[in-house]
């Protein structure tokens, strides 16, 4: 069960913006509650098994990129239900084959209580195994995004860097990001809710109007 946090969680499996279940959890890096990282984003991905090809292909990448989720106020956190041990171990492998020493704590969550709060068990990929989930989560530790892959299929971190950065334009602008977006593009400005307003988006100046609902600008 989630710990207090003075937050109402919904039961069953986290919903876009409701409060990310809180956990204490044991890691790499020593104990770790989500609700001491609020005032920072957090990007919680769960790989299926430690010392697997694609995990390690996943795990290498967030560690190259992580300078990038950092200079985001970002704060990766990597889960499967492998041991403290086999975490330590996997983490030395992957820096003495691979050259990436591993700087985010990986959860190792053994009776599962983390996997089953956020649905990363999935009968149907596996019984033991957690499938390959990333949630989201912003500085007031609400749940932004979730994104569920196959065991069978690494994820693209370049789309998850992608996601963060087009939540925090959101967030910080007001704004909406358009299909494909990346940083310094232009982005989508909310739709007038009134006819009037429909008219006047018609004349605005420093926008580039398509129409009344379709208006982007360069922030």
């Amino acid at each position: 069960m989630p710990e207090e946090t003075g937050q109402t969680v919904s039961p069953g499996l986290p919903r876009l913006n409701e409060p990310a279940p809180d956990f204490t959890a044991e890691t790499t890096q020593g104990p770790l509650t989500l609700s001491s990282l609020r005032g920072r984003w957090v990007v919680l991905f769960s790989h299926p098994a430690d010392f697997t090809p694609v995990c390690t292909t996943e795990l290498v990448e967030f560690a190259r990129r992580s300078k990038e989720f950092q200079e985001l106020n970002t704060q990766l956190i990597g889960l499967s239900i492998d041991s403290i041990y086999a975490h330590i171990a996997w983490a030395r492998s992957m820096e003495q084959n691979f050259g990436v020493k591993i700087p985010y704590p990986m959860i190792a969550d053994l009776d599962m209580k983390v996997a089953q709060l956020y649905g990363m068990i999935h009968a149907g990929a596996s019984n033991t195994s957690t499938v390959r989930c990333v949630f989201v989560i912003d500085d007031k530790s609400v749940v932004r995004a979730m994104i569920y892959y196959p065991l069978t299929n690494g994820r693209n971190v370049n789309e998850i860097l992608r996601l963060v950065q087009a939540l925090q334009t959101t967030d910080q602008n007001g704004v909406a990001t358009p299909v494909n977006w990346q940083a310094g593009e232009q982005v989508i400005v909310p739709a007038p809710k009134t006819a009037e307003g429909a008219e006047q988006r018609l004349q605005e100046s420093g926008l580039d109007v398509k129409d009344w609902y379709f208006a982007r600008k360069t922030l």
